[in-house]
């Protein structure tokens, strides 16, 4: 559905994109991860067609953004990281006339489509000046589903909203997975773990990494790691204890307990358990611990570096 070879982006000397490549399948959720300045949002404007790449190519639904531009736009639904909104319009007068842009002759049953789905019907005669910045991005996504495209670019859409309203906007992403394919930008790494079937991170406009984030987990973690809490001991019996179970490569301090890195993918919770209560202690917590996608971005984008 969206296809990316080489595409690249030069403002003078200063090289934003530089020859990034990517597919995205219908229905899938793409996440496009990446620290300010990384190159997000310009990828996302040349797919759109609002700024020309200098160099590769991007087709749209099979429709080159260059070649057939018109056709590739048509196809898309684009929510900017600042919506431009027209204050003194209300809510369905501003989806109208984006539906009307579009194209749409009769334009009534696919208004209320799109504030159907983004739960603004209740809101249809109020002016946009009067809305939240929570509805106002809620009305964005409105303008962007209103011609029902089979793609739709999403740019950072949680920015300034409150945290209700990001868990709102994170079950508005994965339900138009089921229907559109998704390309949905963000630096906030626990929303693409929520959100996305598979992430492309990037940094100084390239692609270093992408995958599922379980499998991109999987790759940053090559020993198991198990977290314990041990009551009744002081913090050198505790360590010299852990330390001493067969199977454990390395004990660090971590807040009120300790990470075991264990040897390969053995399962020593049971080992765990039975040496803590054989010493006369308390296991007040045994727990397997998972790498972040936040710390797996972290390692990654500082290695690039």
């Amino acid at each position: 559905m969206i296809e990316v070879k080489g595409l690249t982006k030069r403002y003078g000397d200063r090289l934003a994109v530089d020859h990034l490549s990517f597919t995205a399948k219908p229905g899938e959720v793409l996440g496009l991860l990446g620290p300010n300045g990384a190159g997000k949002t310009t990828t996302m404007r040349m797919l759109t067609g609002y700024l020309p790449p200098t160099e590769g190519s991007a087709s749209i639904a099979g429709y080159d953004i260059l070649e057939d531009s018109m056709e590739a736009r048509r196809r898309v639904g684009y929510l900017p990281e600042r919506v431009p909104l027209y204050p003194d319009m209300t809510v369905r007068g501003y989806v109208t006339f984006w539906a009307r842009l579009r194209g749409i002759r009769s334009p009534r049953k696919h208004v209320n489509a799109a504030l159907e789905r983004v739960h603004l019907m209740d809101r249809q005669n109020q002016l946009v000046r009067n809305l939240s910045k929570g509805l106002r991005q809620r009305l964005g996504l409105a303008q962007a589903l209103v011609h029902n495209p089979a793609v739709i670019i999403l740019d950072e859409p949680t920015i300034g909203i409150d945290p209700q309203q990001v868990i709102e906007v994170r079950e508005s992403v994965r339900a138009l997975g089921k229907e559109h394919t998704v390309l949905f930008s963000t630096h906030i790494l626990s929303e693409a773990e929520h959100v996305c079937d598979r992430v492309l991170i990037i940094n100084k406009g390239r692609v270093i990494a992408q995958g599922k984030p379980a499998d991109l987990r999987r790759q940053m973690e090559p020993k198991t790691q198990l977290y314990v809490v041990v009551g009744g001991a002081s913090g050198k019996a505790a360590r010299q204890l852990l330390s001493a179970i067969p199977g454990v490569l390395a004990v660090e301090r971590d807040g009120d307990g300790y990470s075991l890195t264990v040897e390969g993918d053995r399962d020593l919770r049971g080992e765990v358990s039975s040496h803590v209560m054989q010493a006369g202690y308390t296991l007040l917590e045994i727990r397997q611990a998972t790498t972040s996608l936040e710390d797996i971005f972290l390692e990654i984008v500082g290695k690039s570096r």
